[in-house]
């Protein structure tokens, strides 16, 4: 037998398979709202580690480059106390006062340049000290903060997994459904229900009013509702409506009036006797 093209359904089939797909969505949201607040959680963890992991790899290439410095600052060092023992044995050989006052100056600026390398080394081992610690503490942190991550996805795993089978056969569901659903009406209520707050894009009508935003339904809106020749949405929420027995559902005035046409009855049997 052929699919029915979703185009030739009629309102009331529309209406109707719409808010199966809508009942089915909401079976899934539920499964969702059973995990809480744990996958953000989750994901702000994830965050964070990764943020601390950028942070030390930072501060290790902070201490790569000082570790560095002090190795080339060394090697000024010995290049600086090779000159002085240079100039020194020359001082040795002078002829005048002239060669002897040059090498003495450039004995005094070899000193001073070993001085200011041995300042710039306590310096930059002072940072590495530093930079260390801050390495240690964000290592630390990382490992506390993975310690929560992995107790939390275990609890996220634990939580899925009770409810991934039923999720999954809601989903194939939803799925087929939103194949008999033409695009256009399909599109619409995808967006009426994403801007929902709480994920209904279509209602039905309780106690005379929307059963999304509560507000009182005009008695000639109802009737149209009713009748299925179109489809109506709600003035003020937006959301389409549908009318109880359409939607499976007792209305609660049916339910009221019941018990009340009993009593009367059982009332006109007692006058007769």
């Amino acid at each position: 037998m052929a699919k029915k093209d979703p185009t030739d359904l009629s309102v009331e089939e529309k209406l109707k398979t719409l808010y199966q797909l809508q009942t089915t969505l909401s079976g899934i949201d539920e499964k969702r709202a059973l995990r809480g607040e744990l996958p953000l959680e989750v994901q702000d963890l994830e965050d964070e580690i990764a943020g601390l992991t950028t942070r030390v790899e930072k501060i290790e290439n902070e201490i790569r480059e000082f570790q560095s410095a002090i190795v080339q600052k060394k090697g000024d060092i010995a290049d600086a106390q090779a000159s002085v023992d240079r100039y020194k044995h020359q001082l040795d050989e002078v002829k005048n006062n002239r060669e002897y006052d040059t090498l003495t100056k450039e004995i005094e600026f070899q000193e001073l340049e070993i001085e200011l390398c041995n300042k710039k080394i306590r310096e930059a081992q002072v940072k590495v000290g530093e930079r260390q610690e801050d390495l240690k503490a964000a290592q630390e942190l990382i490992a506390d903060r993975q310690g929560d991550l992995n107790q939390k996805k275990g609890e996220l795993e634990e939580i899925m997994q009770e409810t991934r089978e039923e999720e999954d056969r809601l989903k194939e569901k939803a799925k087929e459904l939103e194949l008999k659903i033409e695009s256009r009406l399909l599109t619409s209520f995808r967006r009426i229900r994403k801007n929902a707050r709480n994920g209904l894009g279509i209602v039905y009508v309780q106690r005379d009013a929307c059963g999304g935003c509560f507000n009182k339904i005009p008695p000639q809106r109802q009737l149209d509702i009713k009748i299925h020749k179109k489809i109506i949405v709600c003035e003020y929420c937006g959301r389409i409506m549908i009318d109880p027995e359409l939607a499976g559902v007792k209305s609660a005035q049916a339910a009221e009036e019941k018990p009340k046409r009993k009593r009367a009855v059982r009332k006109k049997k007692d006058d007769e006797a």
